[in-house]
């Protein structure tokens, strides 16, 4: 009998001590639905969406804060950022940019600052969350539109689609240094982890330019299918996709040896509007957001399969993934 009470007293407490045990939650997709001024969260390993809450108008770009907890939406069709609780998907704090207009193109830096493509008010602006201040930094180009942070973050890379630049800030100093000429209407662009290489999408024609950022000079331009208006580099620094909006495909490249791999067929449609495409954390999967449908294609790297298609709002299109 006493045998049998210290078995039972052995369950209960290995029972409470798997009750008092952290649960391993599954990553939340964030996705801006542009066409409903709506974020929706989604449950990325049942693909279920658990919330959609109203956002400001028109939200494009969301970037994640650097320990997971938050979320920025950037307000395109306006002058605000909207800040969110992943957990309770929560809108905790709505900061108005004014008077920089038509914010997308959007950055969490490590330091606890955001910073944004202004496209309207032709700026840069950096915005401390925490205290809802901001800085404005002139590009003085056209169509300021993407950013992309160099790996230490000393550096912000702004596409300029109207002035076909890329201007180069100083995150640190918050200032302009230059502006580097790259030709036709770069939009989408990624930073190799390194920091060596910008890999910029090309609207004007189907093509992906690779700039030196120690020469500051196009050094390679890759074919790709019609037209790269998105670019994504993989976390292992390995692979870059292009998201091609008028085919609706993925061109594969190493990066290392700028050849093609292979190009994938996801929504197959130019009015499926396949736009934004960003790499799981893992690095196994790519999500393309297919804003014409309202839904988010998963597609293996390895194989090409779409594995699912997530349902989200109208015109669902930046993407941000929460740990």
């Amino acid at each position: 009998m006493k045998n049998i009470g210290r078995a039972f007293a052995y369950i209960y407490a290995l029972a409470g001590l798997l009750a008092a045990a952290p649960v391993a939650l599954a990553d939340t997709l964030l996705v801006g639905n542009k066409g409903e001024d709506t974020v929706s969260f989604i449950d990325l390993a049942s693909g279920n969406e658990r919330a959609r809450v109203a956002t400001g108008k028109a939200p494009h770009e969301i970037a994640v804060s650097p320990n997971g907890k938050q979320a920025a939406v950037a307000a395109y069709g306006g002058t605000t950022l909207d800040i969110f609780d992943v957990s309770t998907a929560r809108l905790t704090r709505r900061i108005d940019l004014s008077p920089n207009a038509a914010p997308h193109g959007i950055v969490w830096l490590r330091d606890g600052r955001i910073a944004l493509a202004a496209e309207k008010s032709r700026s840069i602006v950096l915005v401390d969350p925490r205290r809802g201040t901001l800085q404005s930094i002139a590009t003085e180009q056209a169509g300021t539109h993407m950013i992309a942070a160099s790996p230490d973050q000393r550096f912000g890379y702004v596409a300029n689609v109207g002035a076909g630049t890329i201007s180069v800030i100083d995150l640190r100093r918050a200032e302009k240094i230059r502006d580097i000429t790259v030709g036709g209407n770069p939009e989408g662009l990624a930073v190799t982890p390194d920091g060596r290489e910008l890999w910029v999408g090309d609207n004007s024609a189907p093509r992906v330019r690779i700039v030196d950022l120690a020469s500051d000079r196009t050094i390679e331009t890759l074919a790709t299918e019609p037209v790269a208006i998105r670019v994504a580099i993989s976390p292992d620094g390995r692979t870059a996709v292009t998201s091609n909006i008028g085919a609706g495909t993925l061109s594969v490249f190493d990066v290392a040896s700028r050849k093609l791999l292979r190009t994938f067929t996801v929504s197959g449609a130019r009015d499926a509007v396949q736009v934004t495409a960003t790499f799981t954390r893992d690095g196994r999967h790519v999500l393309v957001a297919e804003t014409g449908r309202g839904t988010i294609a998963e597609v293996d790297l390895a194989s090409g399969q779409v594995l699912r298609r997530l349902a989200v709002g109208k015109g669902g299109d930046g993407i941000g993934i929460a740990p």
